[in-house]
């Protein structure tokens, strides 16, 4: 994006918050002649996966008791990350920042102390919302202007898990920006952790971030 830069640089605090996701073409020889000869098989290692998909490294952690936020899991941060408690999340003041579907808003990472412009926030459902599939889907449901919405089932922490991969139109931006979301049920209902950013490269520059949450995540 060419005026990604000033971009970055010009967008509000406030509007971060509130916003608060190859064909492969071969030839044929007209030949027998023409063909290669066959290629010795190596012990070569397969290409590793590509960075966003790898968790950063741990350098703290959320969720448990005297962490910034007390959740109904835990798990590690990323470093420069800042958490943040949401206050009172289940006001009807504040519903249009906090609530999105069944789920409230119950804390928030900050990335920009690291680099990046976007947030990892954790939402909790009630137990009686259903399974943490059905709470993942309304959370998504329930978002504005989304689309090209993909939800399977997966694993955090060693756990059952759902994860939504959509993405949503940007009104800073005039454009569609990636997001996505993992849900694990809990004995306190299904907690959703979700990952936005200012745009796509925003985003996946964070994922690494997100991996590391949803791999080391534990249910308290």
């Amino acid at each position: 994006m060419p005026q990604r830069a000033s971009i970055r640089t010009a967008v509000p605090g406030a509007l971060v918050a509130a916003g608060l996701l190859l064909t492969a073409c071969g030839t044929q020889a007209d030949s027998p002649a023409a063909q290669p000869a066959p290629v010795a098989p190596t012990s070569a290692a397969p290409p590793s996966a590509p960075a966003q998909n790898r968790p950063a490294a741990a350098a703290g952690s959320l969720g448990g008791a005297g962490t910034a936020c007390e959740l109904p899991v835990s798990f590690s941060l990323a470093k420069d990350w800042k958490p943040k408690a949401i206050k009172d999340p289940e006001n009807p003041d504040f519903a249009a920042l906090t609530r999105q579907g069944p789920a409230f808003a119950r804390c928030e990472v900050d990335a920009k102390p690291a680099g990046n412009i976007g947030f990892l926030r954790v939402w909790t459902a009630p137990a009686d919302q259903g399974p943490a599939r059905a709470a993942l889907e309304a959370f998504v449901k329930a978002q504005d202007k989304t689309s090209g919405v993909l939800v399977k089932e997966t694993h955090a922490g060693g756990l059952p898990a759902a994860e939504a991969v959509y993405t949503v139109h940007s009104e800073a931006l005039d454009e569609k920006k990636q997001e996505r979301a993992f849900a694990v049920d809990t004995p306190k209902g299904p907690v959703i952790v979700h990952l936005g950013g200012l745009d796509t490269e925003e985003h996946q520059e964070m994922l690494p971030a997100y991996e590391l949450a949803k791999q080391s995540l534990k249910v308290r």
